[in-house]
């Protein structure tokens, strides 16, 4: 009887080892799919100015849209919750898809090499931003069903794990306009 109740109390821990240990791999996963949405914006967020420097030249009364990039671009580095930082983001890819929009009465601008690398760079850095936000939202799927499924919510309480928010982006900036030169 004394073994039988030490192998269960055994199995016991060991089960809640390897919960515990797959909880951690998750929250590990969930911060790696961030850091690849971080690494991408960082790189939306160095372009910007190079694009604006670039289309300041030929967008004299456009200054409200690249103002309000420009604000955008800031607010967003400093964001420090999910949320927000989901809002500025999404704010920011409309105003960028705005700017393309308009920058189609300007066949100068659209003939200009230095803007066209860099649209080039900017669509490259979208779809980048498109996988890592996937990824991301994929692996927080899969730690907050884990931390919510019994019995694994037993451990994630006792450990503080905590639910994470998505990475997403308002349906009217999803869809960037295609702008063809």
């Amino acid at each position: 009887m004394g073994w039988a109740l030490l192998l269960i109390i055994v199995a016991v821990i060991l089960y809640c080892i390897s919960i515990y240990n797959t909880l951690v791999k998750l929250k590990n996963q969930v911060d790696e799919g961030w850091s690849g949405i971080d690494v991408q914006l960082k790189r939306r967020h160095n372009l910007i100015p190079n694009l604006i420097a670039t289309v300041k030249g030929y967008q004299q009364h456009e200054s409200d849209t690249l103002e309000k990039i420009t604000a955008l671009r800031s607010q967003a580095q400093s964001a420090n919750d999910m949320k927000t930082r989901s809002d500025l983001e999404s704010a920011l890819s409309a105003n960028l898809g705005k700017l393309f929009v308009n920058i189609e009465a300007y066949p100068d601008l659209k003939a200009n090499q230095n803007f066209l690398d860099l649209q080039q760079q900017l669509a490259e850095i979208e779809d980048q931003i498109q996988l890592a936000r996937r990824y991301y939202n994929g692996a927080t799927r899969d730690y907050n069903t884990k931390i919510e499924s019994f019995p694994d919510v037993i451990i994630a309480k006792k450990f503080t794990f905590t639910a994470r928010d998505f990475f997403e982006i308002d349906e009217t900036a999803k869809e960037v306009p295609k702008v063809s030169f």
